[in-house]
């Protein structure tokens, strides 16, 4: 397998942080996707701007759909311009960049793989999102019969884009419960996994789009709904 990656960034109003991310990525040689997911005229014009660089492609969703959404898009848009590979991350700067490299390494060490960050925290952690990465993490354990998945929350990883896409089918998460479903879905589907240790940073001025009652009920959702597909054997 040729190894082709490249980068697809959900962007829903963040554009303090988005050039400093992209010129990141684009140092280690990604083309990127930058999925605007319906932002305010003040950071699309951010955006667009970025996207008049080269190697940098600007998509759009006229409204917002979410985060899932957007980034289906871009992989799906990744796939069709013929990358091999595609690393998520996230537009805030939560993730660490100097990691970048690291991910890379191993996805073209292991390209049947998906690479996933591990997260580290530090005491900027809100403790609402503490507790609610524990109940997700109970929710995957019991949905893979497993303990591979050590964090499903964390969007910082590389897909495999070939085995990806026909499970982006199965995907109805469009918010916050995507990041969880697809790895589920890939670890039904028997795609091996390779978790990297990563610091993952809540910033003071940071803006999140996580909604604690309305995306924690999405999720909780979710992992019922996966909870019965997998009883039935309807995976």
């Amino acid at each position: 397998m040729a190894f082709e990656p490249c980068a697809v960034i959900p962007v829903y109003n963040h554009s303090d942080r988005l050039g400093t991310i992209v010129a990141a990525l684009r140092s280690h040689g990604l083309p990127c996707f930058l999925v605007d997911d319906g932002s305010d005229p003040a950071h699309r014009r951010v955006i667009d701007s970025l996207g008049d660089e080269g190697g940098v492609t600007v998509l759009r969703h006229a409204r917002n759909r979410g985060k899932g959404a957007a980034v289906k898009t871009g992989l799906r848009a990744a796939r069709a311009a013929g990358f091999s590979h595609a690393l998520q991350i996230d537009a805030d700067g939560q993730h660490e960049l100097a990691d970048v490299p690291a991910f890379l390494e191993v996805a073209r060490s292991r390209p049947e793989a998906a690479v996933c960050g591990r997260p580290r925290f530090d005491a900027s952690m809100p403790r609402s999102r503490y507790y609610g990465r524990w109940l997700t993490h109970v929710w995957v354990w019991i949905n893979t019969a497993s303990l591979a998945i050590p964090d499903a929350m964390c969007g910082f990883r590389v897909y495999p884009l070939a085995v990806l896409e026909p499970l982006l089918e199965k995907v109805r998460g469009d918010r916050m419960d995507f990041d969880i479903e697809i790895l589920v879905r890939l670890h039904w589907a028997g795609v091996p996994m390779v978790w990297l240790p990563t610091r993952v940073r809540y910033r003071a001025d940071g803006v999140s789009h996580f909604r604690a009652w309305e995306d924690n009920w999405r999720i909780s959702r979710m992992h019922a709904r996966l909870f019965l597909q997998r009883l039935g054997g309807w995976r």
